[in-house]
């Protein structure tokens, strides 16, 4: 019922940038927090950053002052600006949302996961 669909993954140099976008789609009432994972190869999936429906933000200190969150709530789409970027950055990133859908039955969903690889 439920979609996250993620873009704008790929391989850039240290020091670049990218921007991941996650869209949301079917039976959405309201969208609660919005939330971007990482899992790197071998280690636990991580919270990396985290926006609320109100437009509060959270970011883990790794990624502090690099990355941005924000979302577009009429779009039901989450972004995540990545600057500065580190090959400790290189992973596998994940969309999250908690949300309402349509019977206002609340629910966890996970995007299908982008492939982030920062390398020279």
């Amino acid at each position: 019922q439920v979609q996250l669909v993620e873009s704008g993954g790929g391989l850039v140099q240290p020091g670049g940038s990218l921007r991941l976008s996650c869209a949301a789609s079917g039976s959405i009432k309201i969208i609660d927090a919005m939330n971007w994972y990482r899992q790197a190869p071998g280690k636990q999936r991580e919270l990396v950053a985290t926006i609320t429906n109100g437009g509060t933000t959270n970011y883990a200190d790794s990624v502090k002052g690099r990355f941005t969150i924000s979302r577009d709530n009429a779009k039901n789409t989450v972004y995540l600006q990545m600057n500065s970027l580190k090959p400790e950055d290189t992973a596998v990133y994940y969309c999250n949302a908690q949300l309402y859908n349509r019977d206002f039955a609340w629910g966890d969903y996970w995007g299908q996961g982008t492939q982030v690889t920062v390398s020279s």
